[in-house]
């Protein structure tokens, strides 16, 4: 949820580009992303772009896109032969600073995710993994504690130099703020708050890049950024479907409407009075009207949600999709029967509670704000008060055990990703992982068997009980499957658009813009 993506322009060299007129793309070397969040840390080990979404580092595989896996720093993608799974690494790959790659610093990166004292976010992805051995120079043995499914999609994770992080506390390293990687752009400089600055590197094993710099803008207000966009400070940005509808039909400027499994719904905190009580859950869930959000909120760009798993992937079951139109009616008798009577005001009481909950969403997210208020107007017609909180990302960690918030998940990758973090009770309240802290028995029992086993026939009965489950118990709302809509300056080869997770930034569409080439 709360991320790190982005950048501006601050440096003599990039005022030709920023002062481009809005139909011409800049005629130096020069890119500039706007992105919506800043990171938290540029280190892979401890969360930085596991799915390969970062242009510093690459993995032993990265993903094409339709999806399927190709070798990157493996010569080929392996085989996965019970709880072992090798992988011989691509000669002659060095890092940024020139030393070379071996499989040490692959063991080492591995190994020190999965080490506790490093705290990394992303530790329980990896669960499955025993150790990481090199046992020469170009050999990475993985040993599994058990038959995992998704251990080839985990090798995504970008590889970090040993020789720079061995023997200290990863959380205060240098490093964090000043990678070197194997990736096709290498570091510049960070200036916080503002921008980070990349440049080409030269020697990279894929090619060098056409795009000699590259800068990733900071920001978080949506509206400033298209504003910037249509000012000609920023040469591509994400925006919300209305925000990016002002470029279309734009001489020199192209949008990209992109599928994605990338999810916006209402997280329930479960321990409180109004929210925990699964009567309010359906009955909102009932009382939504997606259809309306999809044509006007998201301008067309998206459908409903109805669960943690995309329609249109494999892993989807279509049993927990119910009708994009409210049923107002049937949320009404559902309060009726759970004893939430009106009360003399028009909204619901309970044994003296009133049903009344405050719902957060990021104040510079304009997407989430309207989807707030379509969901306080929804529920104001059952007689449900959801009162609305604009705040930052600082301010709602704290309270997302208490107060419901607008957030967003997805992965078209596999359906453990995101899903045992997320709905696990070991993660209960573990930041923006099950911050709601959901808990059902059946359900750990579920993702557990399910990143167990590698039957793929058993792992779809195993996640479409999963998906009922929590359809049934709705600590979700699920609202919106979105679009995710790119704004892009000038004339490019090599864009390829592919169904994208939630988690995007400089993934994405970006993801491959190593190979982007001016179109002659």
């Amino acid at each position: 949820m709360k991320r790190v993506w982005a950048l501006a322009v601050a440096v003599l060299g990039l005022l030709a580009a920023c002062s481009a007129p809005v139909d011409a793309p800049a005629e130096d070397d020069t890119f500039v992303i706007g992105l919506s969040s800043e990171f938290d840390t540029l280190n892979p080990v401890l969360g930085h772009a596991p799915d390969g979404g970062s242009p510093l580092f690459d993995g032993l595989v990265s993903r094409a896109a339709d999806l399927s896996l190709r070798p990157a720093l493996a010569r080929e993608v392996p085989e996965v032969d019970g709880t072992t799974v090798t992988f011989r690494l691509r000669e002659g790959v060095t890092f940024h600073d020139g030393t070379p790659l071996t499989s040490e610093d692959v063991a080492f990166t591995y190994n020190a995710v999965l080490d506790p004292a490093n705290n990394s976010t992303i530790r329980g992805d990896y669960a499955a993994i025993e150790k990481v051995e090199a046992p020469d120079p170009q050999t990475v043995v993985f040993h599994l504690k058990h038959p995992y499914a998704p251990i080839l999609q985990r090798a995504t994770l970008g590889i970090v130099p040993k020789r720079l992080l061995e023997g200290q506390r990863l959380d205060a390293a240098a490093f964090n703020t000043r990678p070197v990687g194997t990736g096709p752009y290498r570091f510049v400089s960070w200036t916080p708050g503002d921008k980070i600055v990349l440049e080409a590197n030269e020697s990279y094993w894929g090619g060098a890049p056409e795009i000699k710099r590259l800068v990733l803008a900071f920001v978080p207000d949506d509206n400033a950024r298209a504003t910037r966009m249509a000012a000609g400070e920023l040469d591509a940005t994400v925006l919300p479907p209305k925000a990016a509808a002002r470029f279309e039909n734009q001489s020199g400027l192209h949008v990209h409407k992109v599928p994605s499994a990338d999810y916006r719904g209402v997280m329930f905190p479960m321990k409180q009075p109004v929210t925990g009580d699964a009567a309010i859950r359906k009955a909102l869930n009932l009382a939504i009207d997606r259809a309306a959000m999809v044509n006007t909120i998201l301008a067309g760009a998206g459908e409903p949600a109805f669960g943690p798993i995309a329609p249109g992937t494999p892993w989807h079951n279509p049993a927990v999709t119910g009708s994009a139109s409210p049923d107002r009616e049937q949320a009404v008798r559902i309060l009726e029967e759970a004893g939430w009577k009106p009360g003399p005001d028009g909204i619901r009481v309970k044994d003296g509670t009133p049903a009344r909950f405050t719902l957060m969403y990021p104040a510079g997210d304009s997407l989430r704000k309207e989807l707030a208020l379509a969901v306080a107007s929804d529920a104001r017609r059952i007689g449900i008060d959801v009162r609305l909180a604009g705040l930052d990302w600082d301010a709602i960690e704290p309270r997302m055990a208490k107060d419901a918030l607008i957030m967003g998940y997805g992965s078209p990758y596999d359906p453990d990703y995101v899903n045992y973090e997320l709905f696990h009770s070991s993660y209960a309240g573990q930041g923006f992982f099950n911050p709601g802290h959901f808990s059902d028995p059946r359900v750990d029992e579920l993702l557990e068997h399910g990143r167990a086993t590698a039957d793929e026939k058993e792992r779809k009965h195993v996640y479409d009980e999963f998906q009922q489950r929590v359809h049934d118990q709705a600590p979700w709302a699920y609202l919106v499957y979105l679009k995710h809509v790119y704004v892009i300056r000038g004339e490019w080869t090599g864009i390829e658009p592919a169904v994208e997770a939630h988690e995007h930034a400089t993934g994405g569409l970006f993801r491959n813009i190593h190979q982007w080439k001016r179109a002659a």
